[in-house]
């Protein structure tokens, strides 16, 4: 509208028009910040169902493995007390001198036969329910699977290397149910990841920088 338009007009006109001006910007402010209120909430409510996403995966997740756990260990508390009955058969076998066998006829042979059929079985069962024996004769003493009981002098022998099994050791997963109690080498050469590094190749350029 021109200058001249504008005063042209009365002023109640000039008043109205100024107020519904007014009411329009007003209306337009009052928008704007209802866009930014819903812009925010918006956020806030993506925010929110991120973070109930994550907690959802996180349980589900702890759920799932509760769940493995239970069925890898449900048997553990039991495989334990059979353990003993294992150790008595094996000590049942060992106990039979070769003497004995030999004059014991096929009677005794029978019977020492049954028993170590028995503590095959057990084994075999055992193992099904995810127990494993640990036999570690030969292999480095590992604190997390053995227990030492004893030294042996061995200069020949690898030092740290088990040299005799006093107790079989069992897992079940990948947890110890019972550590295998061993005796270790001691006096021999260290092994390899043990050895101190040697000195490697000397470099020229470097003496000659320094």
């Amino acid at each position: 509208m021109s200058d001249q338009a504008k005063d042209e007009r009365t002023p109640d006109e000039a008043a109205a028009a100024e107020a519904q001006a007014e009411k329009i910007e007003g209306s337009i402010e009052g928008d704007y910040e209802a866009l930014v209120r819903l812009l925010k909430e918006n956020e806030e409510l993506k925010d929110r169902a991120l973070r109930a996403a994550a907690e959802m995966e996180n349980l589900r997740r702890r759920t799932a493995r509760d769940v493995q756990d239970a069925r890898t260990y449900s048997a553990a508390n039991f495989a334990r007390d059979m353990l003993s009955v294992s150790d008595n058969l094996r000590r049942a076998i060992e106990a039979v001198t070769d003497e004995a066998k030999a004059a014991g006829g096929a009677g005794l042979a029978s019977l020492i036969e049954g028993v170590e059929v028995t503590e095959r079985s057990m084994l075999s069962a055992l193992e099904r329910h995810g127990v494993r024996k640990l036999d570690p004769l030969g292999e480095k003493f590992d604190p997390n699977f053995h227990q030492a009981m004893f030294e042996v002098p061995s200069p020949d022998v690898v030092a740290n290397t088990v040299v005799h099994v006093a107790q079989s050791g069992y897992t079940i997963g990948d947890r110890v149910l019972r550590p295998a109690m061993v005796g270790i080498a001691k006096g021999g050469p260290k092994h390899v990841s043990e050895a101190p590094a040697e000195p490697g190749p000397v470099n020229e350029q470097a003496e000659k920088d320094a």
